[in-house]
């Protein structure tokens, strides 16, 4: 089924959505301006409070990767496919827990934490790490919203692709993460009403137990993908500023809060949007997940379709685009005599032009998760043992490093082995063994070479003995 007006009716929604994005975000004030820009407090100086932060969290990570993801396993695997998405929505909890312990012990970012544990060669390692995943983050968003204007690789694609990514960062510059944060609250309420009404057209057209039940609960079955989250959900929260930094803008307590609902709440969405895939599964329909099964209702599905890719992608595209800008204005050039917000726009432009020239290498969109969140497993350890202050740089390194190494052989698919017979079989070998060597080597190495604290504590001991 073919419409003739639907590239004119997606530019439209494209142009109104953007506007009404920048009309929304706030204008920075002078004598709040920093604040409001990188730490998202409103013209009073005021914190975030509970209801926005979490709604900020859910819809910044509420890709429209991610809800393609999920809707793309669930056509292929039924339930397990999708369940094996939403299970990645367990690392708010693991954030916020470790976010938690990290603030109570002083600190005032992830950084802080590194550079005062690790040294500031650390700081540097893991930030070229963030910022691998927030590039990655903006070709990974913008193809799937492109996919509606035109075919891949066609003239409309990559103009729909190049378009999304400047109107983002139209209203992005605006006032930073302020802009995202108030921005963040709308688009969630838009996406849950369209996932409402999207279930609405697709549960009443197929028998919902058929699609609960669909599929096989083995390891061929997706299960694989499944364990392979459980493992990464300790590692992957760390290498995305999106959801960190998040963690350092309000009161501690509402933060766990935060992150502990965006957790349970992001579950729920992510499976229940699945069952887009797996209706497309249970009828036969075939094609693109979301596209196809939304043509077979007509024009108005295929429209709010095209709304909730282009409202999960915007809001995931504009928390990068501030993200990015805070990394290196101030995380990592903190002491450069330029103005922050200069800096910080600066970068979120670069950012913007280098992102989307991915798309032109035309990447699959779940390897963002897949191999990403395979080179940071070695940061399992450094976080989830955040207290124990034996480790030093030696046992950063090692850590990273492994995780590293095996994030590049299964890039370049030099990994023969594998766990069970299913698709992801070879990504959950190199997750269980990856995870586990890099726990090893940090541990090992901390008693070999401990950090510079504790060799201090322990010559001053052996003095006074």
């Amino acid at each position: 089924m073919q419409y003739t007006n639907i590239n004119e009716i997606n530019w439209a929604l494209l142009i109104i959505f953007a506007v009404a994005m920048y009309l929304i975000s706030p204008r920075l004030r002078p004598e709040h301006r920093g604040n409001q820009f990188f730490s998202a407090q409103n013209a009073k100086g005021q914190d975030v409070g509970l209801l926005l932060l979490t709604s900020s969290l859910l819809i910044s990570w509420i890709f429209a990767k991610s809800i393609q993801n999920a809707a793309d396993l669930g056509q292929s695997f039924g339930a397990p496919g999708g369940a094996a998405y939403a299970v990645y929505w367990l690392a708010f909890i693991v954030a916020g827990v470790v976010i938690y312990q990290i603030r109570g012990q002083g600190f005032i970012s992830l950084h802080d934490f590194l550079n005062s544990r690790f040294g500031r060669n650390a700081l540097w390692l893991f930030s070229l790490i963030l910022l691998f995943r927030l590039w990655n983050e903006i070709w990974s968003n913008t193809i799937v919203v492109a996919q509606f204007f035109g075919e891949k690789g066609t003239r409309e694609f990559y103009m729909a692709s190049w378009a999304v990514t400047a109107l983002v960062l139209f209203y992005a510059l605006k006032s930073g993460l302020r802009s995202s944060i108030i921005t963040d609250l709308i688009q969630m309420a838009l996406a849950a009403v369209l996932l409402v009404i999207i279930l609405g057209f697709v549960l009443p057209a197929t028998d919902v137990k058929q699609i609960v039940a669909s599929g096989e609960w083995t390891m061929a079955g997706c299960v694989d993908l499944i364990l392979v989250a459980l493992i990464q959900i300790w590692s992957y929260p760390f290498h995305d500023p999106v959801m960190t930094d998040r963690g350092f803008i309000t009161k501690r307590s509402v933060m766990l809060k935060a992150f502990l609902l965006a957790g349970l709440f992001g579950v729920l969405f992510i499976f229940l949007f699945s069952f887009v895939g797996i209706y497309n599964r249970v009828e036969g329909i075939g094609g693109n997940s979301t596209i196809n099964t939304a043509m077979q209702f007509g024009l108005p599905l295929l429209i709010l379709m095209n709304m909730i890719m282009l409202t999960s992608a915007a809001s995931t595209i504009d928390s990068t685009f501030s993200s990015t800008g805070k990394l290196v204005a101030i995380d990592l050039f903190p002491g450069v005599r330029i103005d922050k917000v200069k800096l910080a726009r600066l970068t979120m432009i670069v950012l913007a032009i280098l992102g989307n020239l991915m798309v032109h290498a035309n990447p699959a969109i779940l390897s963002a998760t897949t191999v990403s969140g395979t080179m940071v497993i070695g940061l399992t350890p450094i976080f989830i043992f955040n207290r124990w202050e034996k480790a030093g740089k030696v046992s950063y390194y090692a850590s990273v490093g492994v995780g590293l190494i095996f994030g590049l052989l299964l890039a370049a698919k030099n990994i023969p082995f594998t766990i069970g017979d299913g698709k992801y079989g070879t990504l959950l070998w190199a997750n269980v063994v990856g995870v586990s060597m890099s726990i090893v080597v940090y541990v090992v190495a901390a008693y070999v070479w401990p950090s510079k604290a504790v060799r201090e504590l322990r010559n001053v001991n052996e003095v006074t003995a």
